[in-house]
C-alpha cells in the first residue's frame, strides 16, 4: 500500500449495470478517465487512481441474482463481497471454488478482474475455469452480456476470457455466473513440520499419491514465516521449530474414507523421515486456528514495517532458491526475508520486511527478482496481475509479439484509454481532451 496511494476528486457508486453504463458513455465521450474499484484489496496498485482519474466503485453493486441449487450455479453483482458469498452458499451446502485472506473485503468482481488464484486453486482450479459468464460494460458504455450459465457453450470465441485478470482495462465487470462445488462433508487438515526444502517436496509428492482425489489445499510457509506470525500477533506454534512448515488439508464426503487416506500419507512421511512433526485437526475451531498461522502471515509482517511482496510462479526445483538468493542479496538491510505460499501450483510469495521505505533495499530487489524468475521460466505475476506497479516488468515474462497483441485489443476496445489507464500495458496514457 505504500507503493500505491492515490486520491481522487470523485467517487461514483453505481447500484445497477445501466448506471455503470452510463457513466463510461458520459466519461468516454468527454475523455474522462475512470479507475474501476472493488474492495481495493489488490497488492500491485491496480484500483489506485495514479493521477486524477474518477473512482468507479462496485460496492453497492451487491445483489445476489440467483441460484441453481441442482447445479451449484451463482448468478450476483459484481460488487458481492466474498464472504458474503461464502455464507450464503454453506446454508445451501455449496461453497465458492475460491478462498482469499482478504475474503472480508474483497469483491467478486475484482477477484475476477485480477483472475485471483487463493487456497483453493489445487482443488477447484482457476476463476477461468470456473466463471460460466460474464457481464460487462466497455469504455464507451455498450453493455456485453456474456451471463451465461451453461457449462458448455462453444459457440464463437469466449469473452468473457478477454475480461478474466484484464484488471478493469478492457471494461468493467458488474455481474458474473461462477460454478460453486458441493460443501465438502468431511474435512481434515495436517500442520506438519520439515527439515528441508527438499522433503517438502518429497511430502507433497506422497500427498499427491496417496490424497490425490481428496487434496484441496497444500501450502508451504519458511520458520522466518512462522516468527512473525508467532511473534507479532502473539499466535502458537503447534510444533516445534522447523526449518519449514506445510498445511495439507484434505474435504471430500465419506469421513472414514478421508481419514484412512489421509493416515496412510502421514505413516508413509513418517516413516521416511519427510516429516519431522505434525498435527491433525478435524474440529472446524481447530482447523480454523491452524489455517490462521498461514493466512495471517502477510498482516504479521506489515506490523514490522514496510513489506516489499513478490507475487512469482516457479518451476517447484527452484521454488526456494530464490528466497534463498535474495536473503543473501539484501543481508543486513532488511528485518528478514520469508518465503511461502502455494505448492500445489507454484505460486510462490517472496516478501522482505524493512523498517522503512528505503531505496537501497528496493534497488537491490528489482530488477533483481524479475530477471531471476525469468531466467528459470517462471512468471513475475502469480495470482495478483500487473496493475501500476508491475507494467513496466510485462516484458519479463511475455515476448514483445505478446504484449502488442494486448496494446493493440487495448486500443480497440479503449480507443481514449480511459479505462484504468497507467495498468497492467506498459504504455498506455489517456487522450488530451478534444
Amino acid at each position: 500500500m505504500y507503493l500505491a496511494r492515490g486520491s481522487s476528486k470523485l467517487m461514483l457508486k453505481p447500484k445497477t449495470t445501466q448506471e455503470v453504463s452510463e457513466i463510461l458513455a458520459y466519461c468516454n465521450s468527454r475523455c474522462l478517465a475512470v479507475t474501476p474499484q472493488g474492495g481495493n484489496t489488490g497488492l500491485v496498485g491496480g484500483s489506485v487512481p495514479v493521477f486524477d482519474e474518477i473512482v468507479l466503485s462496485t460496492s453497492l453493486m451487491n445483489d445476489i441474482i440467483h441460484l441453481d441449487k441442482a447445479s451449484g450455479i451463482l448468478v450476483c453483482q459484481a460488487g458481492c463481497i466474498l464472504e458474503s458469498l461464502s455464507t450464503y452458499l454453506e446454508d445451501h451446502d455449496l461453497i465458492m471454488p475460491l478462498d482469499l485472506g482478504a475474503k472480508g473485503s474483497c469483491q467478486i468482481g475484482g477477484n475476477i478482474s485480477t483472475n485471483a488464484g487463493g487456497l483453493r486453486l489445487l482443488r477447484y482450479g482457476s476463476l477461468r475455469g470456473n466463471v460460466l459468464g460474464i457481464e460487462a460494460v466497455l469504455a464507451d458504455g455498450t453493455i456485453i452480456d456474456c451471463l451465461s450459465t451453461l457449462r458448455k457453450d462453444n459457440t464463437g470465441y469466449d469473452l468473457k476470457n478477454l475480461f478474466i485478470g484484464s484488471e478493469g482495462t478492457l471494461g468493467v465487470v458488474t455481474a458474473v455466473s461462477i460454478q460453486c462445488p458441493p460443501k465438502p462433508k468431511a474435512v481434515n487438515l495436517a500442520f506438519l513440520g520439515c527439515s528441508s526444502y527438499e522433503n517438502v517436496l518429497a511430502t507433497y509428492s506422497e500427498c499427491k499419491n496417496n490424497c490425490a482425489e481428496i487434496l484441496s489445499a497444500f501450502e508451504m510457509m519458511d520458520l522466518q514465516s512462522m516468527k512473525f506470525v508467532t511473534t507479532n500477533l502473539g499466535l502458537s506454534n503447534p510444533l516445534g521449530e522447523c526449518p519449514f512448515y506445510v498445511v495439507v488439508e484434505t474435504s471430500g464426503s465419506d469421513a472414514q474414507h478421508d481419514e484412512e487416506k489421509l493416515n496412510k500419507f502421514l505413516e508413509v512421511v513418517m516413516e521416511q523421515q519427510y516429516v519431522m512433526d505434525g498435527t491433525i485437526a478435524t474440529e472446524p475451531s481447530k482447523i480454523y486456528a491452524l489455517w490462521q498461522l498461514r493466512e495471517r502471515i502477510n498482516e504479521s509482517m506489515m506490523k514490522s514495517g514496510v513489506v516489499y511482496k513478490y507475487d512469482i510462479s516457479l518451476p517447484l526445483d527452484v521454488y526456494y532458491d530464490v528466497v534463498i538468493e535474495t536473503r543473501q542479496r539484501l543481508g543486513d538491510n532488511v528485518l528478514g526475508v520469508v518465503g511461502y505460499g502455494h505448492i500445489g501450483d507454484g505460486n510462490l510469495h517472496l516478501n522482505a520486511v524493512a523498517p522503512t521505505l528505503n531505496k537501497t533495499v528496493s534497488d537491490l530487489l528489482e530488477p533483481f527478482v524479475y530477471e531471476w524468475t525469468a531466467k528459470h521460466k517462471g512468471s513475475i505475476s502469480a495470482e495478483h496481475g500487473l496493475g501500476f506497479n508491475k507494467r513496466n516488468y510485462i516484458y519479463y515474462s511475455k515476448s514483445d509479439a505478446a504484449v502488442e497483441l494486448m496494446a493493440l485489443m487495448k486500443a480497440k476496445m479503449d480507443p481514449k484509454c480511459i479505462l484504468n489507464p497507467y495498468k497492467t500495458i506498459p504504455v498506455c496514457k489517456p487522450a488530451s481532451k478534444q
